[in-house]
């Protein structure tokens, strides 16, 4: 696990460019997207840049269920903000909210996993440790899944919705095991309320209470923090 240790989001942004661009050059031809304040300054930096992703394929995390592309709150609407529509992708595939069969669609995605294997995969990690919508507890050996939200996103997201009824209660969302068989993950985490987390993600035991410490057993795995996520950090990085 490679720990690149930056003063802010911004300057984590260019290193988590500089990650995508070396991808490229060595031919990477599918990546694995995030939505979530995480990846934004990533994403910023590729949108100044002159990388070019009209030969390439993506496959985001996750979307949640019930929720339309066009809604201002899905994610397909996040990736299209932020970064689709100016630097469109070949192909772009995301799980569909509205899908009327869940089982169907979850089967349909991991085809799309399996049918294109991520080069790089970026993520964030959730306070409790949490990577897509892999909460503590779930198994490690799970693909793509559909996740009931804990009451905490929920209540999270509401503000986001003019009726609560209308805050979504499940997602779907790429598995601990799909996760897992990107060749290159990158993990990006800023701010302080992270630092338990990216502790216990590197420093802790591998451990199901903690969904992020399953990286520990991946074989190429870039993590980009700023200090104040490494504060907690034992070790020298």
């Amino acid at each position: 696990m490679k720990v690149i240790v930056v003063k802010s989001d911004v300057e984590g942004g260019k290193e988590g460019y500089n990650v995508f661009a070396e991808e490229k050059k060595n031919g990477a031809k599918t990546f694995g997207l995030a939505t979530g304040s995480t990846p934004v300054t990533t994403y910023k930096e590729i949108v100044a840049s002159d990388l070019d992703f009209t030969d390439s394929v993506s496959v985001n995390l996750d979307e949640y269920v019930g929720m339309s592309a066009d809604n201002e709150q899905s994610y397909n609407y996040f990736m299209k903000s932020h970064l689709f529509d100016y630097k469109p992708f070949k192909t772009s595939y995301l799980p569909n909210g509205l899908a009327e069969d869940s089982d169907a669609e979850v089967k349909r995605y991991d085809k799309v996993i399996d049918d294109n294997p991520i080069d790089l995969q970026i993520l964030g990690i959730g306070r409790n440790g949490h990577i897509g919508f892999n909460e503590p507890g779930t198994p490690r050996d799970i693909t793509t899944h559909k996740v009931p939200l804990t009451q905490s996103t929920i209540d999270a997201n509401a503000r986001f919705f003019e009726h609560e009824e209308d805050v979504p209660k499940f997602a779907y969302s790429m598995g601990l095991a799909s996760i897992m068989k990107s060749k290159h993950i990158l993990l990006e985490a800023f701010g302080e309320d992270k630092a338990d987390a990216v502790k216990g993600m590197i420093e802790g035991p591998d451990t199901v209470d903690l969904p992020a410490s399953i990286l520990q057993n991946h074989p190429n795995v870039t993590v980009i923090i700023d200090e104040a996520a490494a504060s907690k950090l034992e070790g020298k990085y």
